[in-house]
């Protein structure tokens, strides 16, 4: 059909899965093995999704070197959130989590293993034992490769039971019918046309948005579509300010070292040569958690204590481990290093600099992966037909900071919870209606202004204000004054973007488009981020505010929503659940600020 001067091309399935990185399929995994008509649209090949990526492993207690119980592990991850995550949410991952992997095994993801033959298990940042008395060897592992060894396996028992792929399609919008999703338009990168899928369920696993910096791990193509595609809506985003930043990327690169190096036995450095971590976090040192670690290097860098001629990066130092344990524990880092460093790690550190890595914020959903909304009573409604997983979902588990190797899990547990809590909906009797062609036009319409949008600025050149503006103005430490400066500078970035210039017109490979097009999505959540993180006057967790330096658990232990409304950013608050639903979990000790 031609719609709009469109090639229109419709599909109906049970359930369109958007993304396919972990989350993605393992919920397609799911729904198929299930017998549900199950599609999945990517706009890359599954297995170079960013869960490819993914190096030090996944969390589970499974005890295999060394006692370990689940509720030690909630524990862990509720003081890692700095207490605001939702703590039944947290519960049921942290149950989960060791029957997923060993469901994951099954399927054939190859775990490295002990002598013993057991899956192997390392030290990870945060992880503890006897509620924060020891360390805890609690990350599973395939070699430093373990997103690797995750994603093409489960690709494969996808294709295994029939789940159809659509790769190479570019979603660009929710079908909504009133608060209603009825599917999906996405463009066919390879013939032009434009598809309207149209589902009983549709669940969206695009990912993080970390190309709204400058210096990230993410891959370019992790421009956060499906966050982007919500707030078009009309429904909220949760919690965005807080932006992890990994203490190990790569200096001038950004690449990521995993923290299964230090958790190997790694260690950082000053200009000085000190292991200054021992003055941070005393008990922890290098394994203490993300936030603490990142804010650490940059106060040794803001002190002159930093490396190379600006003393602007940290060193890791991994050659005391020798080349043996190297070569069979990490040797897609030492590749790395080899490749974006220069550095023989057997023999030279690696430098380091705090990177923006993982996005703790982003649709708000139940534990079942239910999309939610709020009422103007403030009570969470259910979004009919849209659910969220992975990093684009905040559940939330991970709050106000993830723990390094909770987000593999994240993907695998919530991925299979979504394909189970659609398969009872449908079980229930959902059904979806005719879509109506009216409601796909506000999608063909944004495609076609910016597909012929004739400015006088190159999206490159925008794309790279807003990067600089997030990485000076929203980074690692916040003050008001310089939140005050990002708002005036994203709100400066999206005025130019009206000015916009794409010169390809034509709609098979347009990749200057299509960078277009997500540049429109990033500018979308840059603007909340900011805003959101501007309004939240306390410290907690990767958010630090210099001007509020503590955490103020009586007026912000709660979640933000931020919506676009306009061209302004309208922000509501919804409470942290702080009951567990288990009778499982056992007192714990008094809250501690940091490890």
């Amino acid at each position: 059909m031609n719609v709009s001067g469109y090639t229109i091309v419709d599909h109906a399935y049970d359930v369109v899965v958007v993304g396919a990185g972990g989350a993605g399929l393992r919920a397609c995994l799911g729904l198929a093995e299930a017998g549900l008509r199950t599609a999945c649209i990517s706009k890359v090949f599954p297995t170079r999704s960013h869960t490819v990526a993914a190096q030090g492993g996944m969390s589970a207690a499974l005890g295999n070197m060394g006692e370990d119980d689940w509720r030690w592990h909630m524990y862990d991850t509720v003081k890692g959130s700095d207490w605001l995550g939702d703590q039944d949410s947290i519960a049921y991952m942290c149950r989960e989590a060791p029957a997923a992997v060993i469901e994951l095994e099954h399927y054939g993801v190859p775990f490295s293993r002990t002598e013993e033959g057991r899956i192997y298990q390392r030290a990870f940042g945060g992880m503890t034992t006897h509620y924060g008395q020891g360390q805890a060897q609690r990350t599973c592992a395939a070699a430093d490769r373990t997103g690797h060894a995750i994603l093409h396996t489960l690709y494969q028992q996808s294709l295994r039971h029939q789940a159809d792929f659509f790769i190479e399609y570019f979603a660009l919008d929710l079908v909504m019918s009133g608060s209603e999703c009825q599917g999906v338009v996405a463009w066919c990168l390879d013939t032009g046309e434009i598809h309207v899928f149209s589902a009983k369920v549709v669940i969206l696993a695009t990912g993080g948005y970390g190309r709204a910096y400058f210096s990230a791990t993410s891959a370019h193509t992790c421009t956060g579509d499906g966050n982007a595609m919500v707030l078009r809506a009309g429904l909220p985003l949760q919690d965005m300010e807080f932006v992890q930043f990994h203490p190990t990327g790569i200096y001038g690169s950004g690449c990521l070292i995993t923290e299964g190096a230090r958790g190997e036995g790694g260690f950082l450095t000053n200009r000085d040569g000190e292991r200054f971590m021992e003055r941070y976090a005393p008990n922890a040192k290098d394994l203490a958690s993300r936030d603490v670690v990142s804010r650490s290097m940059t106060m040794e860098i803001r002190a002159g204590r930093g490396l190379g001629s600006e003393r602007d990066h940290i060193n890791l130092h991994l050659e005391h481990l020798g080349a043996e344990v190297l070569a069979e524990r990490l040797p897609g880092i030492s590749e790395t290093a080899k490749v974006f460093a220069g550095v023989d790690v057997t023999r030279q550190p690696i430098p380091v600099l705090p990177t923006v890595h993982y996005n703790m914020g982003g649709i708000p959903t139940n534990y079942h992966g239910e999309c939610l909304e709020q009422h103007g009573d403030g009570c969470d409604r259910i979004v009919p037909g849209l659910m969220a997983i992975g990093e684009a979902a905040c559940v939330s588990v991970h709050g106000a900071n993830r723990l390094g190797s909770n987000s593999l899990l994240d993907l695998i547990v919530f991925g299979r919870a979504a394909a189970q809590r659609a398969c009872e909906l449908l079980a229930e009797g959902a059904v979806s209606s005719e879509i109506n062609r009216a409601d796909i036009e506000p999608a063909l319409s944004r495609l076609d202004r910016l597909r012929h949008a004739d400015g006088g600025s190159s999206t490159a050149s925008i794309r790279l204000e807003m990067q600089r503006t997030m990485q000076d103005n929203c980074a690692v430490f916040r003050t008001r004054e310089v939140l005050d400066q990002g708002v005036a500078g994203i709100s400066a970035v999206q005025q130019r973007f009206t000015d916009v210039c794409t010169r390809d017109r034509t709609l098979v490979w347009n990749t200057d488009l299509l960078e277009t097009l997500e540049l429109d999505n990033l500018l979308g959540q840059a603007r909340v981020t900011v805003e959101a993180a501007r309004q939240r006057e306390e410290s907690r967790g990767a958010h630090a505010r210099e001007d509020f330096p503590e955490r103020d658990d009586e007026n912000w232990l709660k979640h933000t929503l931020a919506y676009l409304d306009g061209d302004g950013v309208r922000l509501a608050y919804r409470a942290v659940t702080l009951e567990t639903g288990t009778t499982e979990v056992d007192s714990v000790p008094p809250k501690a600020r940091v490890y």
